[in-house]
């Protein structure tokens, strides 16, 4: 693999601008539709986006397939967790900090831990739930040794609480996916060697305030994403939003930071590469 691009052995190419969605939900029916995945991957296979990591929220009852679409397409790859809004849940709390371990390094698709966190806003779990699930998954990333992948909404001061407490522990790193939070979330993230994803959210005309934290994101640090089927980006807000979608917000970026498209594209497409490091075998 070379230092400026992503080699694809079986095709005997090296991708130089590969946009990547870093975070999406290619189960969820919304967007798998009738035709299933698959559709979705082609789309964005058109749209000029070569890779995509599909995201577990519940690993009791939605993993397996969520394996399984990873396994059937070319970069492709998944995470294994559980959502803060899943915390309560009994089979969610029964699945230990080993299980997590042993799962994640039998299966090399499996690049993350999550998606995990804190979600004050809808409670749909008591915080103390969701911070025992989410201690759990943070203790998997570290013993793994793979990237956490943190949902936050509305719990910033227990994030930093706990997100410097487990980097205590040891080694940890990770990424704050679908970055609404405030300014000090934020630092804090990137002073533990965290990165930043930005979705379509920050397209949004009332998204000054993310404008302003994302205007001092180190750009070796920034990531973008779709949380498809979610928050489809301008000029597609409203829609179901899927993994094609993600160069919206990379061209939005891009003119953002003052950078050519093909520049970002290879910048987000290296931090990807750099944080899930273990995409690489895969890539290769």
């Amino acid at each position: 693999m070379s230092a400026s691009g992503v080699y694809n052995g079986s095709q005997g190419r090296v991708f130089l601008n590969m946009w990547i969605d870093s975070h999406c939900h290619l189960d969820d029916p919304k967007l798998a539709g009738a035709d299933g995945a698959g559709a979705a991957v082609a789309r964005a296979r058109a749209a000029g986006v070569e890779g995509m990591l599909t995201i577990c929220c519940r690993t009791s009852d939605s993993f397996a397939g969520i394996l399984d679409i990873a396994r059937a397409h070319e970069h492709v790859w998944c995470s294994i967790g559980t959502h803060p809004h899943e915390a309560g849940d009994p089979a969610e709390q029964a699945i230990s900090e080993s299980d997590l371990v042993t799962r994640a390094r039998a299966e090399p698709k499996i690049i993350g831990i999550g998606e995990a966190g804190l979600d004050y806003f809808y409670n749909h779990a008591s915080p103390e739930d969701q911070k025992d699930v989410f201690r759990k998954q943070l203790r998997a990333a570290r013993q793994t040794d793979l990237p956490i992948i943190v949902h936050a909404r509305d719990a910033d001061a227990d994030m930093i609480a706990m997100l410097r407490e487990e980097s205590g522990g040891g080694a940890l790193r990770g990424v704050l996916h679908c970055f609404s939070s405030g300014r000090d979330l934020a630092l804090a993230a990137l002073d533990l060697g965290f990165y930043i994803s930005f979705s379509g959210i920050v397209t949004f005309p009332k998204s000054e305030d993310l404008r302003a934290i994302a205007r001092d994101i180190p750009l070796d640090r920034v990531l973008i994403e779709t949380d498809a089927p979610y928050l489809a980006p301008v000029p597609l807000r409203g829609k179901v939003n899927e993994p094609a979608y993600v160069i919206h917000t990379g061209r939005f970026l891009a003119d953002f930071y003052g950078l050519g498209e093909d520049d970002f594209a290879t910048r987000t497409r290296d931090n990807f590469f750099r944080l899930f490091d273990r995409a690489r075998e895969t890539a290769t």
